[in-house]
């Protein structure tokens, strides 16, 4: 299965890394390449995430939990699209 970033995707990634980063560059770094990592295990098991309900097709729409963010994303065909990333403490992309 391919694995495509959306550039929100990416741009979380990016958010989330220098954030860290402020504090402790090491652990940005460690903290990016497990979401890679995690993200890379989802193209063997693209159906582990949970359903988002909310969602019209909650069978293709998913959020893969981590102990202390989510990734969103889709499936469609063989292709698995990456959406978003964030910490758990924070509201999802696009709720106010």
């Amino acid at each position: 299965m391919r694995i495509r970033y959306t550039r929100e995707a990416l741009l979380d990634l990016q958010r989330l890394r220098a954030f860290i980063a402020e504090h402790d560059p090491q652990a940005a770094a460690r903290v990016a390449a497990d979401l890679v990592r995690r993200i890379e295990a989802l193209a063997a098991h693209p159906r582990v995430g949970r359903p988002v309900d909310q969602a019209p097709a909650p069978d293709v729409l998913r959020d893969l939990i981590t102990p202390h963010h989510v990734i969103r994303y889709l499936l469609h065909d063989d292709t698995l699209h990456i959406l978003r990333l964030w910490h758990q403490r924070e509201n999802p992309p696009g709720d106010t």
